[in-house]
């Protein structure tokens, strides 16, 4: 989980899905009785949620550049005779 920002994670319900498994691996850990394992799951659901949510920025999708109208229109390119 160390590279956060890979374009895997860029869907929010992709983010979601890996810390709900974490945590529902850490309920299970602790409704089994392994309260180490649990608190070791916790720990990696608390990670998460700091990578995935708190730390997250997703990178903008690069646009086609729209006219403005601060620049000239392009000209036509020149004809040879």
């Amino acid at each position: 989980m160390k590279d956060h920002e890979h374009p895997f994670f860029r869907p929010l319900w992709r983010r979601i899905a890996i810390i709900a498994v974490c945590a529902g691996w850490s309920v299970f850990e602790f409704w089994n009785g392994s309260s180490m394992w649990g608190w070791i799951a916790a720990a990696f659901t608390a990670y998460a949620v700091w990578q995935f949510l708190y730390l997250y920025k997703p990178i903008e999708e690069a646009q086609p550049a729209e006219a403005s109208a601060d620049t000239p229109p392009e000209s036509p390119p020149a004809q040879k005779e």
